[in-house]
């Protein structure tokens, strides 16, 4: 198991989030949860940042399920703010990437994955074309910087 260091506190780091707002009673519900754009590929620094920044609603997420191919190697388990959670790898590829994070009693949560490589532009793009395909506006999150 890896610990995780806390996440700093300067604006800088903060996580870039932009989550879909709830469906209207007697909607399908939705596949896609939001969109997170990583600022590297280390899984292990930047999932206590997701984490951290998801609505408390959500509850604790004790397992993340991620696409191999798009991270750095990471552990099989984190200590994230007193939590174990266990991360799951999938080698299938999907384009674009996907985290599904899952929170015991609560539910499952899918978001795309930004590659954190990717332009402002290409994240806005990626993050705009989310909100046009989906029937629900996104929601609050922290803008894209």
């Amino acid at each position: 198991m890896t610990l995780a260091p806390p996440p700093p506190l300067s604006s800088s780091s903060a996580v870039r989030l932009r989550l879909v707002s709830q469906p209207a009673q007697g909607r399908m519900p939705r596949r896609i949860d939001g969109v997170w754009w990583p600022r590297s590929p280390d899984l292990a620094s930047e999932l206590p940042k997701l984490l951290g920044g998801l609505p408390h609603v959500w509850g604790q997420v004790t397992s993340a399920l991620v696409d191999q191919a798009v991270w750095s190697p990471f552990p099989g388990r984190l200590l994230v703010a007193n939590q174990v959670v266990h991360l799951r790898r999938t080698t299938a590829r999907r384009s674009p990437s996907t985290v599904c994070l899952l929170a015991p009693g609560r539910g499952r949560w899918d978001l795309l994955v930004v590659p954190p490589d990717a332009t402002a532009a290409e994240a806005g793009r990626l993050m705009e074309t989310m909100a046009t395909a989906s029937k629900d506006s996104m929601g609050p999150g922290v803008a894209v910087r």
